[in-house]
């Protein structure tokens, strides 16, 4: 939010006093909303995932990934610079009660669009559309697709309705365990502690991806859904148009296409080309 005080020269304390006391702020300064409007306030604060490979992850000062690429598109759509930019660390359980409580201005975090999520915050896009997975030992045969997990252990985050879902709805036998980052998941299955990991594919391919875990695991490469990603917002924002704008056009001018290309290369990944790119939804 950027706060324009008086500045006008004074040639009595009184003067000086009575400017002091009414001069208050203008909110949003130049035409700027304090929730990143299309103005350019002084930051932005853009919730991500740090532990995501490819999508959002935190490399010391540096922020790599999908995800990323795309909010700072957005970002700069909306009037801000890179160095406007506060990257938020938005774990999957926390995201609802960041953007209801203000600690976060928007979120791009893999973050599914849901009838249910929509009940507390509002959304953008989608900006790309993703399908449900599982990530394995690199020898296992046996685990082919989610009807094959009955009496297995099957990790994923906090927060992520993924594992819930293949319990509800293909192996009610399987056996949820549950970790606070994907990174820990994928640690767990290493280690044998774990038959299997779930969550959206191209996570999954990021994090198979890196150089710890490269030839030990697989995507077994069989999705199972559709996984709409968002753009979080609070539910009284006035930026969801602008920003689905900034999406059309990342899309229209290859950034969209360059930013999948650049974060996936390497793992065999390749999006559902009849899912995406995908056309973001109206506004509600």
């Amino acid at each position: 939010m950027r706060t324009r005080h008086a500045g006008a020269a004074t040639l009595a304390a009184l003067t000086a006093l009575t400017l002091a006391a009414c001069g208050g702020g203008e909110v949003g300064g130049d035409g700027g909303e304090e929730t990143g409007g299309s103005g350019g306030g002084d930051t932005i604060k853009i919730g991500i995932k740090f532990d995501q490979p490819g999508l959002g992850y935190q490399d010391g000062s540096e922020y790599t990934g999908f995800d990323t690429d795309v909010a700072r598109y957005v970002a700069e759509k909306l009037g801000y610079s890179e160095d406007q930019i506060e990257w938020v660390e938005a774990p999957s359980a926390n995201r609802e009660t960041m953007l209801q409580t203000g600690q976060v201005d928007m979120i791009f975090a893999t973050y599914s669009i849901t009838d249910e999520r929509k009940e507390q915050v509002a959304f953008a896009g989608p900006y790309f559309i993703a399908g449900q997975d599982l990530l394995v030992a690199e020898d296992n045969t046996d685990i082919t697709g989610p009807e094959t997990l009955e009496g297995k252990n099957l990790c994923s985050v906090t927060g992520s309705t993924s594992a819930q879902r293949i319990k509800d709805e293909y192996a009610e036998g399987v056996q949820l365990v549950e970790r606070p980052g994907y990174a820990e998941c994928v640690t767990a299955l290493t280690a044998g502690q774990v038959d299997a990991v779930t969550t959206d594919d191209i996570i999954l391919a990021g994090l198979a991806a890196q150089d710890a875990n490269k030839g030990k695991v697989k995507v077994v490469g069989a999705p199972f859904s559709e996984e709409n990603y968002g753009v979080g917002l609070p539910q009284d924002n006035d930026t969801c148009e602008d920003i689905n704008a900034a999406i059309t056009e990342m899309i229209e001018d290859g950034s969209w296409e360059e930013a999948v290309t650049s974060n996936t290369e390497g793992t065999g990944y390749t999006p559902n080309a009849d899912l995406n790119p995908p056309t973001p939804d109206a506004c509600a």
